[in-house]
């Protein structure tokens, strides 16, 4: 099994994750996990209340971070957000099994030979090759969107006969926005204001890209050193310790700033650790910048941070990710004059912006560049996407490789390879 994660976004796709699929789970040979993100570690919990027994594999980075990911779901929907699907015992029991991989270093799973390699998607993110006596199958995972703003890039598989690979953005391309720039304008109009600028953002990848950033405006004076930016999110704190212990993970930029300082901390930088002092920043007189999750606004700390600040025409409220169909931030991205936050409605009378360049995915012509590394593939199976931007993609691949049969598998779609 590659991947067992969590369903999100619409109602009728988050049901799915109480419905156990009809897998014998007990005959698994083994698991492998490419990243730590909960769409695809996310029910890797339920796999020994079904019977499996074995390991799981994962790189160094995916192993710290998906102990929090798990730990936070099971928190989070503990409080309400979400259904809770597992125990701390099931957490344990993943992560007592998980075996560490590195790239590069083949492995072997019965009759398969396993090898990692580096998707540049997120920190210890990986792209996976199966391979046996007859031949070879490649497991994109998520493919990062190289070149890479913090983590090492992307690296390419030179060979397969059959790609199993993600689609998420297979129909769009990502616009070309000077994204240190649009950060610096948000900060300097709040400056200027004494307002706030709130951003919400996913605690993985996208905070320390944001908080590295904000290094460099600092550093370069295009924003005030003075002017606070507080990191409202424990789990994206604790993901920031993650990543500044794995600096062989960045990329040549990162990796320079690194030797000679700490490329998430800078003057006016502020760590909020407990919910008390969280609500304490509402008393805090001038201008400011809370980076909190979760990126979609579908709970966590922003939401307390937009109850109360939305009202105020001075907030600015920035997104920097993909926002999902019925989230909080959809609606609001689409002009909703207010919002339900803990049973009151909330007027949003916040500038509200967009940075659409911030995204961890390959976009069309960078999944595509990927797949045409790929010397003589058979088939490719596109996934992890939504089936205009699968369609989208599948032809354009017919198109340039017209001798490979493109499927796009349904849910539960039994294939032999």
């Amino acid at each position: 099994m590659v991947d067992f994660g969590m369903f999100q976004g619409l109602p009728e796709l988050q049901e799915l994750n109480g419905k156990i699929p009809q897998i014998p789970f007990s005959k698994l040979t083994g698991v492998l996990l490419t990243h730590a993100h909960l769409d695809h570690c996310g029910r890797l919990p339920i796999l020994y209340r079904q019977g499996y027994s074995g390991k799981i594999y994962m790189t160094k980075a995916t192993r710290e971070i998906l102990e929090l990911t798990l730990l936070d779901t099971l928190k989070l929907a503990r409080h309400g957000e979400g259904p809770v699907l597992f125990s701390e015992q099931d957490v344990s029991s993943v992560l007592r099994s998980a075996s560490i991989v590195d790239y590069h270093v083949p492995f072997q799973l019965g009759s398969v030979t396993v090898e990692f390699f580096d998707a540049g998607h997120i920190l210890g993110s990986a792209s996976i090759v199966l391979t046996d006596a007859t031949k070879k199958i490649v497991f994109s995972g998520d493919i990062g969107n190289f070149p890479e703003d913090i983590v090492r890039p992307t690296e390419f598989i030179k060979e397969a006969d059959s790609i199993i690979m993600e689609s998420t953005y297979g129909d769009r391309l990502h616009p070309v926005e000077d994204v240190d720039a649009l950060l610096g304008e948000q900060v300097k109009a709040i400056e200027q204001s004494g307002g706030t600028l709130l951003i919400p953002s996913f605690s993985i990848e996208r905070t320390q890209d944001l908080l590295h950033r904000f290094d460099h405006l600092k550093t370069s004076r295009k924003i005030a050193a003075q002017t606070k930016i507080y990191l409202d999110s424990p789990m994206g704190s604790s993901v920031t310790d993650i990543y500044e212990k794995h600096p062989e993970l960045y990329n040549d930029e990162l990796s320079e700033h690194a030797r000679h300082d700490n490329p998430f901390n800078f003057q006016g930088f502020h760590e909020v650790r407990d919910s008390k002092e969280s609500q304490s920043i509402h008393h805090e007189i001038g201008p400011k910048v809370i980076i909190a999750g979760s990126g979609m606004m579908n709970g966590g700390r922003i939401l307390s941070h937009a109850k109360f600040y939305l009202p105020s025409p001075s907030t600015r409220l920035l997104f920097v990710g993909f926002q999902a169909e019925g989230t909080m931030g959809r609606r609001i991205i689409e002009g909703a004059e207010y919002v339900l936050i803990d049973g009151t409605e909330v007027l949003v009378r916040a500038e509200v912006a967009v940075i659409h360049a911030l995204s961890a995915h390959a976009d069309q012509k960078q999944l595509l560049d990927w797949f045409g590394h790929i010397s003589s593939p058979q088939k490719v199976f596109l996934v992890h996407g939504e089936n205009p931007a699968r369609e989208v993609l599948g032809d354009l691949i017919k198109h340039i490789a017209p001798k490979v049969k493109v499927h796009m598998p349904d849910y539960e779609e039994e294939i032999s390879l």
